[in-house]
């Protein structure tokens, strides 16, 4: 229980004292340490939960599943925030942020922290649910740091269009409830999720897949899928990259497990039988996965903006991994969860670099950024190898992580192979269309080189690397684990 809490307050005590800071120099340390002293605990968490088990203390409960996110959420915060502690004093210096705003942007980024951490611990999908409409309102307030119109805008639309979504989420939590409180002995657990997967079989089909609609759409919003997607775009073009390299990163995967973690409840309620269909959620999480995918890889071909470009690749992959999470079985689902960190790993390390870039050109316009691996080699060469890595080349994890998802269609519905390569190609297309001459083309006058931090793009790369060439014993342990409890079935 220690583990959880230190995990958990830490956020929460740094937030607090962040917001009390004067000074936004020393704000920027004090932010790095309370990320660092959040991974400590989630390292001790992670640990505890491998060697002895899930946890089930009063309203929190951590297995290989969410312990996995809960680590990896502490990390790439931690990397995010040293990333962030250059990225923003560059921005004082320039005077597109004031120092109180810096002590908004720090407290904001622990709480947004403390959003993401709770939904993934708690054992109440009412809990979940808040935690994930704290996170909206962390998410405002960076989005609208600048205090320009276009982030006023864009931060305004993120609210509306994710409240919009939270509400359908909590009409399907309350439908979840119904369903439950007849059959729990408790009506006061019929929100815990380790109650409500131990009942599934005894929940009433049919409102459980009503359910289920509302709980997908609703959540999806977050995620990002298409036609939900609009937000999306525009919060990370207006906001403080690191606020799109945390959201891009950690926000999505915490809505998708959110969806994962429901539909297994809705499959066992499904599964009683004729006439109900057992794969109703999956088929769901198919149709919105694919249809995302697609759309965003066309999308990406009519970008202008850097941060807007990325931003579709984001809903491309959370597409695919909503796919491969709704195809289920041993071998999509390990895909999926591997899917799920190298592309977090690798898309922060790229809006680590599309920020730098951006500064260093004075401008987030594509046509305007030029030559960057001259300019600034290690920018140039990180976004290049970042976006190499991104678009599925060996010996990268991504690369890994879709071959699996492809060998997983071919094996179930090998009619599906081809959108889905297709789709692969045109991702491949909008993004090579664009990235060429940012990286080898002509220095534009005034483009001058910037402070770069580069341990955590070295850091985040190389671990994409790593996972491609080989995945450690202990992480492939970790990903089984979590494979046999979402679909039941281990792949190792």
């Amino acid at each position: 229980m220690s583990a959880i809490l230190l995990t958990l307050m830490m956020p929460v005590a740094g937030a607090v004292l962040l917001a009390l800071l004067p000074s936004p120099r020393l704000g920027a340390w004090v932010n790095i340490g309370a990320c660092a002293a959040g991974l400590a605990g989630s390292v001790w968490l992670a640990y505890t939960v491998m060697t002895k088990g899930a946890i089930h203390a009063d309203h929190f409960y951590v297995d290989a599943f969410n312990v996995y996110l809960i680590a990896f959420t502490s990390l790439v915060g931690l990397t995010t925030a040293i990333f962030s502690r250059p990225y923003m004093a560059h921005e004082l210096h320039i005077k597109r942020v004031t120092p109180r705003r810096m002590r908004l942007y720090h407290a904001s980024f622990q709480g947004f922290l403390f959003s993401m951490l709770l939904a993934l611990a708690s054992n109440n999908l009412g809990v979940l649910w808040v935690a994930l409409e704290g996170a909206t309102l962390a998410t405002v307030l960076l989005v609208s740091l600048y205090r320009t119109p276009e982030s006023i805008e864009a931060a305004w639309k993120y609210f509306v269009l994710c409240g919009v979504g939270i509400a359908l989420a909590l009409f399907g939590t309350v439908l979840l409830y119904f369903a439950a409180a007849r059959v729990v002995p408790d009506p006061e657990q019929a929100l815990q999720w380790t109650v409500l997967y131990e009942h599934a079989a005894q929940l009433e089909p049919v409102v459980a897949g009503i359910a289920f609609i509302f709980l997908l759409v609703g959540y999806g919003t977050k995620i990002g899928l298409v036609p939900l997607h609009n937000w999306l775009p525009d919060a990370h073009s207006e906001g403080p990259t690191p606020m799109s390299a945390v959201l891009s990163g950690l926000l999505l995967n915490v809505a998708l497990y959110a969806v994962v973690r429901v539909k297994m409840i809705i499959d066992g309620a499904l599964a009683q039988g004729d006439p109900h269909d057992p794969h109703l959620a999956g088929y769901l999480m198919m149709a919105f996965g694919l249809l995302s995918f697609v759309v965003a890889g066309l999308f990406m071909h009519r970008q202008r903006d850097i941060k807007r470009l990325f931003s579709y690749s984001s809903i491309e992959h959370m597409g695919l991994m909503t796919f491969a999470f709704g195809l289920g079985g041993p071998l999509a689902t390990f895909g999926a969860l591997l899917h799920m960190t190298v592309h977090s790993l690798t898309k922060s390390a790229i809006f680590i670099t599309v920020g730098h870039a951006s500064q260093i050109a004075g401008t987030q316009r594509i046509e305007h950024i030029r030559g960057l691996i001259r300019t600034q080699p290690m920018v140039g060469w990180g976004l290049l190898i970042g976006s190499i890595a991104i678009a599925g080349f060996p010996p990268f994890g991504v690369f890994t992580s879709e071959f699996l998802l492809l060998t997983a269609t071919m094996k179930s519905w090998p009619w599906l192979t081809m959108p889905l390569l297709a789709g692969l190609v045109i991702a491949f297309a909008g993004l090579f269309r664009h990235l060429h001459p940012m990286v080898f083309g002509q220095i534009p006058e005034g483009q001058r080189p910037i402070a770069v931090n580069p341990l955590p793009l070295l850091l985040h790369l190389g671990l994409v690397l790593w996972l491609g060439l080989s995945i450690p014993t202990f992480l492939a342990r970790w990903f089984n684990e979590a494979t046999l409890l979402i679909s039941g079935k281990g792949l190792l």
